[in-house]
């Protein structure tokens, strides 16, 4: 799997299409592989677990729980791993110059990076840091949910609650994955 080397690898779309299984998975076969690694989530997703990154279909992933890039950047220069796992990047703190620079410093130290995280928000617009990350992937894999209405490719979270803050941390109790035409039917019912 050396072809990965100081490569990075974004899984990306709404949620339940995959994404953080598509992670799991990988950082499964680079450990497999030989190579050691280590995942990281950000502090605000206490979701299920606060040392694990755990899928929605509840298989796990052991993970550091950090605040921002920088806190990254200093596990990896003690522990020194071949291969560095992030989920749910959209929520990791720092500015976006920051987090792509730190991006940048682990490819040109010739680690491999993994990505998982929401491309965009349950309006429909698009997570800043995912949109910036997404030109210098080297592999860039874009993952669908099942639409709950009709059945088609799930586009988008859709918050089934009233709340409009941007960032709620939340499952399926409060997100639905939606197709785009049964998301702008739903935004004109609600309008």
């Amino acid at each position: 799997m050396h072809q990965y080397k100081g490569k990075l690898i974004i899984h990306t779309g709404s949620m339940f299409s995959g994404k953080t299984s598509s992670l799991e998975k990988d950082v499964k076969r680079f450990n497999i592989a030989g190579y050691s690694t280590i995942a990281f989530k950000p502090s605000v997703d206490n979701r299920y677990s606060r040392n694990e990154i755990v899928t929605h279909d509840l298989t796990c992933l052991n993970a550091v729980l950090v605040k921002n890039i920088d806190e990254i950047i200093e596990y990896c220069r003690e522990l020194k791993p071949d291969v560095i796992a992030i989920d749910e990047v959209q929520f990791l703190g720092g500015t976006i110059k920051d987090i792509v620079s730190g991006i940048n410093y682990f490819l040109e130290k010739d680690l491999t990076v993994i990505l998982a995280g929401l491309d965009i928000d349950f309006t429909g617009k698009p997570f800043e840091i995912v949109k910036e990350l997404m030109p210098i992937a080297d592999y860039l894999y874009k993952h669908h949910a099942v639409c709950v209405k009709c059945g088609a490719d799930g586009w988008v979270s859709h918050r089934k609650t009233k709340d409009q803050e941007r960032i709620k941390i939340g499952a399926s109790k409060e997100y639905e994955p939606l197709c785009r035409k049964c998301f702008l039917e739903e935004k004109r019912n609600i309008d």
